[in-house]
Formats: structure tokens, C-alpha cells, sequence
């Protein structure tokens, strides 16, 4: 997250050039003027259909349905109540009588569209993927055919004609304004930084706190109002429109100004708008056929469609996150005062110990079934505040099954588990981590393309706003600093090597301010003198801290001179647990790892 003072700098460049551009349009003619209006409304458009597929990942066909929605909204409540009377006879009462002036219409058509947008968000941020992609599509085809349905207040699929023409370069530059800060702002905001995180990784993100429903649901609606805020300066600009106009072709405009200039950031969406713009215009002149150079070439249908279309296959082939790229201008332009700015301060570690009260952590027989494969089978385990307990067991054996039960990520078939007397086997799972269980994965989960320091922040503010953000930025600085990855913060996570970015997840964990620690092979694909580093700092974790710390791995030697217990699994039991010195002289134990007939070889 961006200091204010830098935050308020990238936010004033981009305003200046929008009333700088508006300015001179505004006296270069009609034409010029005509085209930067409707620049000024697609920018608009673009930077709302941003701030939800940017920040979630999941590509959105269906936001144009809002942009007509609102546009119908406010021509309705603007329309001339004489025109009203002559043009649309059917109309309910209350729209017949109802006139309302261009700024109050365009206020209540926006929240129109934002809260159609919170009833079909309920569902759509429930999915995932290309599912939620596929759903959108839906959307603007549901959304199309109730508009031509509904004769009687739109006029079905005619053109509906008679709105004030009250969007002019400069009211056209003044939404646009609105709406570049207001996805500048969500970007660098808690939920943004929370809905980018689970962009990335959603397990990762489910266990590090974050309600990924409800942050795809608040960029859903935000964006909707944008996308409205278009709408409403596009039918106020064109005097008439039709049902067509909010439809598949401009959706294919928008989401190549969205594709091109790279839709994870503001500055994608400016760049994106200004190439297409620009092109569009050139095929367009291109299209009816023109002289060069003494030939004449012919007419060419569909050009600009064409053109566009490759524009995308090659940004797609050559810059997979547009032209932009996935930062905004000014976290390029501004590194070193960033990094000076995060890492000053004096670092108060204290900061996580953990506050909440924790009973004992207890698995009862639980159970995970696959179909007909039983991975985990009827296993009890507990863990205290201020113990390390080692879980072992050869490959397959249902470490991993086990660890995910307790720890939310999967449901578990039979049995419970509890935290004191609390039963919490059941729970979503980003409530875990308000419980005080933090956990890291077999194979690395990290937010990749944020930052070091974003991806502990993300996890740090999982207590927001019941927690103030200076709290939670101080937690990921100590946890940092704990896992000694301060000089790394400002570095993208997959640009780290491999036992650096199992640290970062360490520390993403250790920023949740948790009473229990899961660790998943923290020491996989570390040397044996990174090995020695983590077990110094996971003894100071118990030892400072009082974290219960369970730990999968199969480092033997680590396992032994770390624990202070020791659980065993082989083919989903449990088969021993103790101390590692009665462990590693069980005899199934033995078994398990070497084999029965190295057991009886031994024996005699």
C-alpha cells in the first residue's frame, strides 16, 4: 500500500491530464471534441471493468449490462414528461409522473445498477473462474432481452430517442476523473490488496484470512457503478440509443481496451483506451476505402473489427498482461522512495505475540474419504500453546490430508475438531485464521506477482477494519524482519528463490499473529545450512512467542532435534506418537519406513 503523499501524487497526474486534454479539445472543434467525449466515456467504461477483472482475475462480458441499465434509468427520469406522455403511454405511474434533472437522474440511475449488481453478485462471486466468466455472459444476455421486453418503459428494440443531450467534454472528463480515482483508490485499498491476493492464490488466500466472496462482491458492485456512471454520460451524449448499443460489439471494444493496455492496473486502462482509440479511428478510414500513394485500395468490411482482433492475439502473444504490464506508473517511477519509506522505523517484534487466548488444538478420529479411498482414517492428534509436534509417515500416508482437515482447507468426512472446547471443524475456512491457526503448503502458494511485503500485508490485515492498518502494517514489518526478509520486501514473490519464498509464506503466517503454527515441509528445497536457520527460528517462535507449532516434513534429523513430540501415519492410521526418541524405536515405525523384513533382520 502506497504512502499518502505518493498515493495523492499518482492520483493528481492523471486528473491534471484529463482537464489538460479536455481543455484542448474544447477548442480544436466538434469533431475532436466529439471524439474525446466518447474516449473520455470508454476510459470510463474500461477503468470500472478494471477495478473488477484487474483486482479478481476473472474476466467480465457481462458489465455492459449495467452501462445500459443506467442509461435507460436516467433517460427515463430525464425524459420530458409531454415526450413521456406521447412516446411511452404505458409507462407505470411513477416513472410517468417522475422528472428529475440530469445530476439527481444520474445519482439514482447509478445505485439502480448497483443494486441490480449486489442481487446477481450474491451469485456470481460465489464462482470461480471461467465458471464466473461464462456466468457474466449470461448476465448481458438476461439482461438484453428484459430491456427489449420491457416495451413499455424502453421502447423494446427501437431506438429510444427524446433524452437531454447534457454530457459535454467537460462533464465527460469529470466521470472520467471519478472513475480512474476510484480504481486507483480500490487498488491500494485493504479489500483491493485482499481481492488481488486471492487473484493469485485462492487457497493461499482462504487461509490467510481473506473472505474472497465478499471482496469479489464489493469490487462487483463498485465496478457496476462505475460501468453505470458511463452509461449514463453515453445515452446523455447521443440523444438516442438502442438495446444494440450496450451489446456484443461494444462489450468486444471495451474488453480490448481492457486486454491491450493490461487490465490488473488504472494505467492499463488509459493505455488500452488511447491505443484502441486510436486505431479504431485509423481503420475506420481505412475501412470505406481511401487513395495512398496514388492507388486506390478497396473497401474493406469488418476491418476494424479485424484489426482489432490481431491487435489482441499479438498483445496476448507477446505481453500476456498488456502493454502496462501489471504495475501502475508510478510504483515504477518511485522504487527507492517506496523502499525507504517501508523499511524505516524501529521494528517492534512484540507485535506477534499472540493476543487471543488459545486452549488445547484437538483432532478427533477424524476422516477424510475420497470416493471409495479412505486417506485419513478415524485420527486423533492435539497440540498445546508452546509445543512443537512433528507429523511423519511415508509418502501417501495422509500427512497433508490431515493437515488440511485441521486446518479448514478440506472438510472433513467424520470426526471434529476442536479449539478448547469450541468445535471449529465445519467453519469457512479464512475464519481460521481469526482463530489464531496459520498454516503454509507442501507446494508453495504464494500471491506471485505482488510483493514480498504485500503478501504478508494481505495476511496482516485479515483483522481489518476491527484492527487499525498502521497495527497490521506493523506485524508484517516484524514478521519480516523475524524471518529476515526485510532487504527482499520491495521484490516480486516469484522473482525469489525457492527457500527465500518458503520464508515469505512462513512470514505471510507468522503476520496472521496466530497461536497455532502448521508448517508443510517448511524445510523442502533448503540446504542443510538454511535447515539449521528455520529450526533457530521456529525454537524462538515456541520458545518466545508460545506458539504450538505442527510440523509435516521429512527431514528426519530435523524432525528429531526440533519436536518435542512425534505423530506417525502410514496409509492413512495413526500408528505411534511420543517423544522422537520412542518414536524412532517403535517397531511399526520402523516397518513403515524400511520395511518388515529390515525389521526381522534387526531383531535377529
Amino acid at each position: 500500500m502506497l504512502p499518502r503523499r505518493f498515493l495523492t501524487f499518482s492520483l493528481l497526474v492523471p486528473t491534471l491530464l484529463v482537464f489538460a486534454t479536455a481543455a484542448l479539445a474544447s477548442t480544436a472543434g466538434g469533431g475532436v471534441e466529439r471524439m474525446m467525449i466518447v474516449f473520455f466515456i470508454s476510459l470510463t467504461a474500461v477503468a470500472g471493468m478494471g477495478l473488477y477483472s484487474g483486482n479478481s482475475g476473472i474476466l467480465s462480458f457481462g458489465h455492459l449490462s449495467f452501462m445500459g441499465l443506467a442509461a435507460y434509468a436516467s433517460a427515463v427520469l430525464t425524459l420530458p414528461l409531454q415526450m413521456k406522455k406521447l412516446t411511452l403511454p404505458n409507462l407505470p405511474a411513477f416513472l410517468a409522473d417522475a422528472h428529475f434533472d440530469f445530476l439527481p437522474a444520474m445519482i439514482l440511475a447509478v445505485l439502480f445498477a448497483m443494486a441490480v449488481a449486489l442481487l446477481t453478485g450474491l451469485i456470481i462471486s460465489r464462482l470461480e473462474g471461467s465458471a464466473a466468466t461464462i456466468a457474466t455472459l449470461a448476465l448481458l444476455i438476461i439482461v438484453h432481452g428484459v430491456i427489449i421486453g420491457a416495451r413499455d418503459i424502453t421502447r423494446g428494440s427501437q431506438s429510444f430517442f427524446g433524452v437531454p443531450r447534457e454530457t459535454g467534454i467537460w462533464v465527460a472528463a469529470t466521470v472520467c476523473i471519478i472513475a480512474l480515482v476510484v480504481t486507483r483508490l480500490f487498488r491500494d485499498s485493504v479489500p483491493g490488496l485482499r481481492l488481488r491476493a486471492s487473484r493469485e492464490d485462492p487457497i493461499a488466500a482462504g487461509a490467510s484470512g481473506i473472505g474472497i466472496k465478499r471482496e469479489r462482491l464489493l469490487a462487483w458492485v463498485l465496478s457496476a457503478g462505475l460501468v453505470a456512471l458511463a452509461g449514463v454520460a453515453l445515452g446523455h451524449f447521443l440523444g438516442a440509443f438502442s438495446p444494440k448499443k450496450f451489446y456484443f460489439v461494444d462489450t468486444f471494444a471495451l474488453l480490448a481496451m481492457l486486454i491491450v493496455g493490461g487490465m490488473t492496473t488504472m494505467t492499463g486502462a488509459v493505455v488500452g483506451a488511447v491505443t484502441i482509440t486510436v486505431v479504431t479511428e485509423v481503420l475506420r478510414r481505412l475501412e470505406g476505402g481511401v487513395q495512398l500513394l496514388g492507388i486506390q485500395l478497396p473497401e474493406v468490411f469488418g476491418l476494424t473489427q479485424i484489426g482489432i482482433g490481431l491487435i489482441i492475439l499479438l498483445v496476448m502473444f507477446k505481453q500476456r498482461e498488456g502493454l502496462a504490464g501489471i504495475d501502475e506508473w508510478d510504483e515504477r517511477i518511485l522504487p527507492r522512495l517506496l523502499k525507504f519509506n517501508s523499511n524505516a522505523g524501529q521494528i517492534n517484534t512484540s507485535v506477534l505475540e499472540p493476543t487471543r487466548s488459545a486452549g488445547t488444538l484437538k483432532a478427533d478420529s477424524l476422516t477424510k474419504r475420497f470416493s471409495g479411498l479412505v486417506a485419513v482414517d478415524q485420527v486423533s492428534v492435539s497440540l498445546r500453546p508452546g509445543e512443537i509436534l512433528g507429523l511423519i509417515g511415508p509418502n501417501g500416508s495422509g500427512k497433508t490430508t490431515l493437515l488440511n482437515m485441521i486446518s479448514g482447507v478440506l472438510p472433513v468426512s467424520s470426526g471434529g475438531v476442536r479449539l478448547g472446547e469450541k468445535i471449529i471443524s465445519g467453519l469457512p475456512v479464512h475464519r481460521f485464521s481469526g482463530l489464531g491457526i496459520a498454516r503454509t503448503f507442501q507446494n508453495i502458494r504464494l500471491f506471485e506477482r505482488l510483493s514480498v511485503r504485500q503478501n504478508v500485508l494481505a495476511a496482516a490485515l485479515s483483522n481489518w477494519p476491527r484492527e487499525p492498518v498502521s497495527q497490521a502494517q506493523a506485524r508484517a514489518t516484524a514478521a519480516l524482519d523475524w524471518m529476515e526478509l526485510t532487504d527482499k520486501a520491495q521484490l516480486k514473490a516469484d522473482t525469489l528463490s525457492y527457500g527465500d519464498q518458503r520464508r515469505v509464506e512462513i512470514a505471510r503466517a507468522l503476520a496472521l499473529g496466530p497461536n497455532y503454527l502448521f508448517l508443510d515441509e517448511p524445510a523442502a528445497g533448503m540446504n542443510r545450512e538454511e535447515t539449521d536457520a528455520l529450526m533457530q527460528i521456529l525454537r524462538r517462535l515456541r520458545d518466545e512467542l508460545g506458539l504450538g507449532i505442527l510440523i509435516v516434513d521429512h527431514d528426519l534429523p530435523l524432525i528429531v532435534s526440533l519436536c518435542d513430540r512425534v505423530t506417525v501415519l502410514n496409509e492413512g492410521q495413526l500408528i505411534a506418537e511420543g517423544t522422537p526418541e520412542e518414536v524412532q524405536s517403535d517397531p511399526a515405525v520402523i516397518t513403515a519406513y524400511l520395511g518388515r523384513k529390515h525389521r526381522e533382520e534387526n531383531v535377529a
